[in-house]
């Protein structure tokens, strides 16, 4: 049996500059530059949670609610939000720091879902997730309606038996 983890367990922050290179014509940071960043930074927090391999599954949702201009210092905050058997869904916060005044305001968020494998790239289990903050419940509570929600969407569970989905919908 493993030893449940906690998110912070797997706590993964990055920080790091916007370039020149790393701009659209108009000086914001490409979606896929930070999509990338996103997807280092989450893999190194499941990795974390499963000392395993892993690889990226999904990209189940990313918000670009706030541009991140040329020159600004963003910071990546990654923690896995809920283990399954042998995935994980990893929940991420961007911050960008106001150049001045150095407050962070958050500009983005997303939620990538990794698989832990072994050496031959075969599934492998990974330890149970027990989230401790008033978030960490939030967010460990959301991830099964995700997952079933994506098990419907792929036909691999019946609607009816995606009970989170059905309360959801039902208050039931």
């Amino acid at each position: 049996m493993m030893t449940p983890k906690t998110p912070s367990d797997s706590l993964t922050i990055m920080t790091d500059m916007v370039l020149p290179s790393e701009t659209n014509p108009i000086g914001n940071m490409f979606g896929g530059e930070l999509l990338a960043r996103m997807d280092r930074a989450a893999s190194i927090a499941a990795r974390r949670h499963s000392r395993r391999i892993v690889a990226t599954v999904s990209v189940n949702n990313v918000a670009f609610s706030k541009k991140i201009p040329l020159g600004s210092v963003v910071t990546i905050e990654a923690k896995v939000s809920r283990a399954f058997k042998s995935s994980m869904e990893v929940f991420m916060d961007v911050w960008i720091e106001d150049r001045e005044s150095g407050e962070r305001q958050k500009s983005n968020e997303g939620i990538y879902t990794f698989v832990a494998v072994d050496e031959m790239g075969e599934p492998v289990n990974v330890p149970s997730l027990i989230p401790e903050s008033k978030i960490e419940k939030q967010r460990y509570k959301a991830a099964l309606r995700r997952r079933q929600l994506s098990l419907v969407i792929a036909e691999k569970m019946n609607p009816l038996e995606a009970t989170e989905l059905v309360a959801l919908f039902t208050g039931k």
